[in-house]
């Protein structure tokens, strides 16, 4: 009988209850109605479990409390699943705050749990009773008169918390509707029993999970799930707060549950427009593993198999890549389009989609539409592509006939070995690379660097070029701009025919703002 939840007792707990839930998995799935049917609680809360004992499993054997807690709820938060992992992950972070400082005493663990749950609770931004929010409340009000016994603190507040998982179908209507407990509850119970067994140094190979009283028919889930939101959004968030997200997405969908700390966030969402939850986080910091589940089994109209997006910001670029057969989304010079207008672009293009970001700005939104557009079954790639050179240079040697990776792999590789540049006249005092620069001043960018200031257009351009082209070049793309003066591409294009006569130079009229010429190098 453990007198502390020292160190290694976390660990053991940790592996323990990774197993526990692991062999309950597919029983308590089967409990999932709430608050979408879909089927995976269970699974998720042991992907959150098995996550955080991987975490400590990788600490030092003599790793203190502070560096045990900390590991084990980053790895929580960090492998959280759906909406119960996510609850749970700010759970365990609520008793990492008060065990992570103490020796693990029976009053350690009291306080622990009422964190816990204070925590998981605040978290929650529309909390709703029957739920594993209620029991782990019920756990911590349970142990609050409890002498600081640990062993009877974990066999307490695990007795109450299977006494309220009964209570869950009594308080929420969607389990009195189909005979079940909560899912998630039933997941929280079997954690603060396998903590109760390790404490007790008495390990049980099995956890009980009540059978629902009738099984649902899947003709049932999809009535239940008609009408609800259609995706459930997750990502991980790197942001210093996330008030302000929390209301806009509190806007979109329901189900919204965001923890964390210190700069890093774990989002969960159910909504309607997936793509505006994705640029919520965007706005907010710097949104990652963006995961996005379709909920709903809406149809969509059969598509082409091959197709390729491309983002273009003027009519001369966007004339290009549609005559070269791609889907074209426009942007405006220093924007990015949405996610849900990528989205759209993805959905008209097929089954198989290249996208073509055309700007690092872009990348971002454009992974955020691919993996709304992967839920729905459509097999996205978005190359790495950060100008329109290497966007045109990629649709070069795109071939519908080959494999998809194949494409993808000799599309990549053009785009790749396309080094690019461009000139710009500054619109506004900035420092860059190379120095401040004045209202007027010509900025010379190389491979998405600034790399001179001049003071002459034509001047300036010729010195990209030269920077650019190297012995082993073949080709150069000259893309101008709206309103770019003559003068411009005859001095790029002399220059050139003088000292590399070799090289074979193609034009475009691109018709861009705020940039008068583009400039690719093969």
């Amino acid at each position: 009988m453990l007198k502390e939840l020292d160190p290694p007792a976390v660990r053991r707990w940790s592996r323990h209850c990774a197993a526990a839930l692991g062999r309950a998995r597919a029983e308590i799935d089967a409990l999932n109605v709430f608050p979408v049917p879909d089927g995976d609680t269970g699974t998720n809360l042991h992907l959150t479990i098995l996550s955080a004992a991987e975490a400590v499993d990788a600490l030092p054997g003599d790793a203190d409390a502070g560096a045990t807690w900390e590991a084990l709820t980053r790895g929580a938060l960090l492998g959280a699943r759906g909406n119960s992992g996510v609850i749970v992950s700010q759970a365990l972070r609520g008793m990492g705050e008060v065990l992570g400082h103490a020796p693990g005493g029976g009053a350690d663990l009291r306080d622990g749990l009422t964190r816990a749950a204070e925590m998981a609770r605040a978290a929650v931004v529309r909390p709703v009773e029957g739920t594993v929010l209620s029991v782990l409340s019920a756990a911590a009000h349970a142990v609050r008169d409890t002498p600081d016994d640990l062993a009877e603190v974990a066999r307490r507040a695990a007795d109450e918390a299977r006494r309220a998982l009964r209570r869950t179908t009594e308080q929420l209507d969607a389990l009195s509707r189909n005979g079940v407990v909560d899912a998630g509850a039933a997941g929280l119970v079997i954690m603060l029993e396998s903590l109760s067994e390790v404490v007790a140094e008495a390990y049980s190979e099995r956890h009980e999970v009540p059978a629902p009283a009738a099984r649902i028919t899947p003709e049932e889930l999809g009535r239940q799930d008609a009408g609800g939101p259609g995706y459930e959004v997750m990502y991980l968030l790197d942001a210093g707060e996330v008030d302000r997200l929390r209301d806009e997405l509190d806007a979109l969908g329901d189900s919204l549950v965001i923890v964390g700390g210190e700069g890093l966030w774990n989002v969960h969402v159910h909504v309607d427009d997936a793509g505006a939850a994705i640029e919520a986080g965007l706005r907010a910091g710097r949104p990652y593993r963006i995961k996005v589940t379709y909920l709903g089994g809406r149809p969509h109209e059969p598509r082409p198999v091959r197709g390729v997006v491309a983002v273009a910001a003027g009519d001369g670029l966007t004339a290009l890549f549609r005559e070269a057969g791609a889907v074209v989304v426009r942007r405006e010079p220093g924007s990015a389009p949405t996610a849900a207008a990528l989205l759209r672009a993805v959905r008209e293009a097929g089954t198989e989609v290249a996208v073509l970001p055309n700007d690092a700005a872009v990348y971002d939104v454009a992974v955020a539409a691919a993996e709304i557009a992967r839920e729905e079954g459509v097999t996205v790639s978005v190359l790495p592509t950060r100008a329109s050179v290497q966007g045109l240079a990629a649709l070069a040697v795109h071939d519908p006939l080959r494999r998809f990776d194949d494409d993808i792999v000799a599309m990549t590789d053009a785009a790749g070995h396309t080094r690019h540049g461009h000139v710009w006249v500054a619109d506004r005092a900035a420092m860059t690379s190379v120095g401040l620069c004045r209202i007027g001043d010509v900025l010379g960018v190389v491979d998405g660097e600034v790399a001179l200031i001049g003071a002459d257009l034509a001047a300036t351009a010729v010195e990209v070029v030269r920077r650019l082209v190297s012995g082993g070049s073949e080709m150069v793309t000259l893309v101008t701009g709206a309103g770019a003066p003559e003068a411009l591409l005859h001095a790029v294009r002399d220059h050139l025919e003088r000292v590399r006569p070799d090289l074979e130079i193609v034009v475009y009229e691109g018709g861009q703002g705020g940039y008068p010429l583009l400039i690719g190098v093969e």
